[in-house]
């Protein structure tokens, strides 16, 4: 078995939440939008370098950084190289993160995600 060739990162890219910030009480619906430094933003399945699309990871770990991110209520693709969405959260605390992906949803190398954050849903 042959290992996945990773699409080069830039050590100096970062992945950031723009809001809510960490701490934040927020309603039940919250818009999440997603920033980006020193590099780009391509939809999935678009080969270009220096360019992924984002992962929201909703009350979960990192996943594997050497395979394709996993797809489900805890790692939501945004494949059409969107920048922000809507998502509604039970009441409690929830954590979140933002994890970079290539054209074939494979993080880079180096890695690029953000720090992981806490909200608040009162």
């Amino acid at each position: 078995m042959h290992a996945i060739e990773l699409s080069p990162g830039d050590a100096n890219a970062s992945v950031y939440f723009i809001s809510p910030h960490d701490g934040e009480s927020v309603s039940r619906t919250v818009t999440v939008r997603f920033g980006l430094e020193n590099f780009g933003v391509a939809p999935a399945g678009i080969q270009m370098m220096n360019t992924g699309h984002h992962h929201l990871i909703i009350d979960a770990d990192l996943p594997s950084l050497s395979l394709p991110i996993p797809a489900d209520k805890n790692y939501v693709h945004f494949g059409k190289g969107q920048t922000e969405v809507e998502i509604e959260l039970t009441k409690g605390t929830h954590t979140l993160q933002l994890l970079l992906g290539d054209f074939r949803h494979i993080p880079h190398n180096p890695p690029i995600f953000s720090k992981r954050i806490t909200v608040q849903v009162d």
